[in-house]
């Protein structure tokens, strides 16, 4: 008798307890993703060769077929890489070095890092940017004054 006590106090105990949540508290949404207008056009063909190089074969079935894919990658390359030169007080800040990040080379296994680093030219698509991470994200590209600057998905909201 007494088990059956403790086990119908333990089993309300945590049935209030379940609702027993603050919902004053604000929550933490991010909200819908809000593209810029430039992400209606279609692919460049500089874009369409940086696709090329980092999916190859695979170009159709990754991104091209799937529209929510498109445009997360045309926001990426028009909206959210931006290269810029360092000022003299960035220059004192500690990003990560571009060289640290990891190629991405899921679908072209013989991808290469660029010799030498063109902001004209750059594919941010080569590396393994964590993209959809929080927040504001900066790497510096080694041996120069430039650096790269990766906004994050919500950064319109």
């Amino acid at each position: 008798m007494r088990a059956l006590f403790f086990n119908i106090v333990f089993c309300a105990f945590v049935s209030f307890s379940c609702f027993g949540q603050n919902s004053n508290v604000p929550k933490n949404s991010l909200g819908v993703i809000k593209f810029n207008t430039n992400t209606k056009t279609p692919f460049s063909d500089d874009e369409l060769s940086k696709l090329q190089e980092v999916y190859g074969a695979a170009l159709s079935t990754e991104i091209l077929n799937r529209p929510n894919r498109v445009l997360g990658i045309k926001e990426i390359l028009r909206n959210r890489v931006v290269i810029n030169k360092f000022s003299e007080a960035d220059h004192k800040k500690p990003y990560p070095l571009l060289s640290e990040v990891s190629l991405f080379n899921a679908f072209v296994s013989d991808l290469q890092r660029d010799q030498f680093f063109d902001p004209t030219t750059f594919n941010p698509l080569k590396y393994n940017f964590p993209f959809h991470r929080k927040g504001y994200q900066y790497y510096s590209v080694d041996r120069t004054d430039y650096f790269i600057l990766i906004k994050p998905q919500h950064y319109n909201n």
